[in-house]
């Protein structure tokens, strides 16, 4: 009896690990668009600063992505279990933060344009208080990433939704670990390539290897500011795309005519087929800079309503 019972309790983790393996691919197919604007999101979270703290803050950064998914596994085990119409207000209310940040970003740097004594005050800020100003970055970076593992999550129990709690759950901390681990073994990376650029631009010698080494430093060196300029405005549109696309899936009229404009753009001509397959991120960052334009507008008003009040008083 003991022997069949262990064989049995054998038997079940296997299927259970079976599962969360399928489960598990499945999954990281669907998330893999999340997982690129995650990557874009973070490293451009992490840039601006010194070169000697960059890993320390992609660390810290990745630590507080462990402990989002900390939370978030959990919470959203308990949400499909006992409020299930909670997940989408949710997700949608994240959806709209990522766009307020977004389009904040926009209205910062037109602010910044428009008042060019704010130029002089920012680096005064960040010398002065380094430390500080390192902190600021990766709360940012943490509150962000917050969002995008909330709806990595949220695919992920949808797709789980049907199996066992057990399942359920290693499936979406399989999921968790490996996005995470994913994505900042990658902005540390990204972040890094300058310093990989000046040392192989050092090395010595006159051998074919050697030459070849400092050529790519050069080139790694010379790059690598327009790689990070770049991944400044991918994750600003990144906030957009999935901002806006987590807004539209959630409003089912909105989503529908997205559907119905990618179908009639792709039997336009030739090219549309291929114009039908990026339409609908186009329109939902159109449609998510928007809706942060709103957000940052009505914010303002507040704002300016609660300092008038103030004023008055």
């Amino acid at each position: 009896m003991a022997g069949a019972s262990l064989l049995t309790l054998l038997d079940d983790i296997a299927t259970i690990l079976d599962d969360v393996a399928v489960m598990s691919k499945v999954a990281a197919r669907k998330t893999a668009g999340v997982l690129g604007d995650d990557l874009a999101l973070n490293a451009q979270q992490v840039t601006g600063v010194s070169a000697d703290r960059e890993l320390p803050v992609v660390w810290a950064v990745a630590v507080g992505s462990f402990k989002n998914k900390c939370i978030l596994v959990p919470a959203a085990m308990l949400i499909s279990a006992f409020i299930p119409w909670a997940v989408t207000p949710l997700l949608m209310f994240g959806g709209l933060f990522l766009c307020f940040e977004g389009f904040e970003k926009i209205y910062h740097s037109y602010q910044v344009k428009k008042q060019p004594n704010v130029v002089n005050e920012q680096p005064d800020e960040v010398i002065g208080d380094l430390k500080a100003y390192e902190k600021k970055k990766v709360k940012g970076a943490i509150r962000t990433d917050f969002v995008l593992s909330a709806e990595i999550i949220a695919i992920t129990l949808g797709i789980v939704a049907e199996k066992g709690l057990v399942t359920q759950f290693f499936t979406l901390s399989v999921i968790g670990i490996v996005m995470t681990i994913g994505v900042y073994g990658l902005v540390a990376g990204i972040v890094k390539i300058d310093d990989a650029g000046l040392y192989l631009s050092q090395r010595q010698g006159e051998s074919l290897a050697a030459r070849v080494k400092r050529r790519l430093g050069h080139i790694l060196l010379s790059s690598a500011p327009y790689l990070m300029k770049t991944l400044s405005v991918v994750g600003t549109i990144a906030m957009f795309m999935v901002g806006g696309g987590i807004l539209t899936h959630g409003l089912h009229w909105v989503s529908e005519q997205i559907s119905y404009a990618a179908t009639w753009v792709g039997g336009l001509s030739v090219v549309g087929p291929a114009l039908s397959f990026i339409t609908p991120s186009i329109l939902n960052s159109i449609f998510g800079v928007v809706a942060g334009a709103i957000a940052v507008m009505l914010l303002q008003l507040v704002l300016k309503l609660k300092s008038d009040k103030a004023v008055n008083h």
